[in-house]
């Protein structure tokens, strides 16, 4: 029996928000082989939405490999901030250097820029984005999501920022934390549209200190909704910034519905890249047996 190093930690948590939580698993070089890392994915179907494995790498200081319930992801944002938070604040030689580097296995290396000190919070580099063909009409998009169309704003985008992510702006506050889709149907949709993930977004928030508010659906993944996301947060973030709708000062996005308290996602751009992070919260440590 292999045991490993274990923590689950709730990622971009602000004030008694739970954030979104991820289970980092710290292994050895190529210790694990892929089904066995699916395997510990599905035992975690309920419980986080992806599990993060974290080896030692030979070209940065780390390397990340991602798994939902359901499959290899090509990149997990709040699973990133959720390992990096714990591992440079509990890690004497990284939390000593204001950038580390970490090797993702499907998006190249990536900066993880620490600011513990300073603000209690890090900040990962976002890949860089692709602006990619949709076809689907406005109308079908709001059936699916169960709005009509005239609850739904113009420029919808498809951006991808690790993982692909329709943008669909919702002109109203009220009709966007309000709404849940159909689960089974939506990923349906998604399935035959080839869509990843739904990132629903809106500029009235509950909070005058937050920028837009959004919501994400994922439910290739195994889940409805993403309660706090970094890629889908920077796909967005990178579309805003190019349409001249930001300017690319740290703001905060708000995301989540109605039945929670709303997390927080910091971005911003630097160097012409988003960045995005925040805090994260600590729930359970231990050893993990597979």
């Amino acid at each position: 029996m292999k045991s490993f190093n274990y923590k689950k930690t709730d990622a971009f948590t602000s004030g008694e928000s739970l954030g979104n939580p991820a289970a980092s698993l710290f292994i050895d070089k190529n210790e694990l082989t892929p089904a066995e890392m699916l395997q510990v994915g599905k035992r975690h179907k309920g419980i986080v939405s992806e599990v993060v494995f974290c080896e030692p790498s030979q070209v940065a200081d780390l390397k990340l490999t991602y798994y939902s319930s359901e499959c290899e992801v090509d990149f997990c944002g709040h699973g990133t901030i959720a390992t990096m938070y714990e591992t440079i604040k509990n890690d004497k030689t990284l939390s000593n250097k204001k950038e580390i580097f970490i090797e993702t296995n499907k998006k190249g290396i990536l900066r993880v820029k620490n600011q513990l000190q300073e603000e209690d919070a890090v900040y990962i580099s976002a890949p860089d984005p692709e602006y990619l063909e949709c076809s689907v009409s406005k109308e079908m998009i709001a059936k699916q999501l169960g709005f009509s169309p005239d609850q739904l704003g113009q420029g919808i985008a498809y951006v991808c920022s690790g993982l692909p992510s329709l943008l669909v702006p919702v002109n109203r506050l009220a009709d966007e934390i309000s709404n849940y889709p159909d689960e089974a149907r939506l990923k349906e949709f998604c399935l035959a549209n080839g869509l990843v993930n739904i990132l629903t977004y809106c500029f009235e928030t509950s909070q005058d200190e937050c920028f837009v508010h959004t919501r994400v659906f994922a439910p290739l993944f195994g889940y409805l909704e993403d309660p706090a996301t970094g890629s889908s947060n920077s796909a967005l973030a990178y579309y805003l910034y190019k349409n001249n709708k930001w300017n690319g000062d740290p703001v905060i996005f708000e995301q989540g519905g109605n039945d929670r308290i709303f997390n927080h996602v910091q971005v911003m751009i630097e160097n012409g890249k988003v960045l995005f992070g925040g805090k994260a919260t600590l729930r359970v440590e231990g050893r993990y047996y597979l």
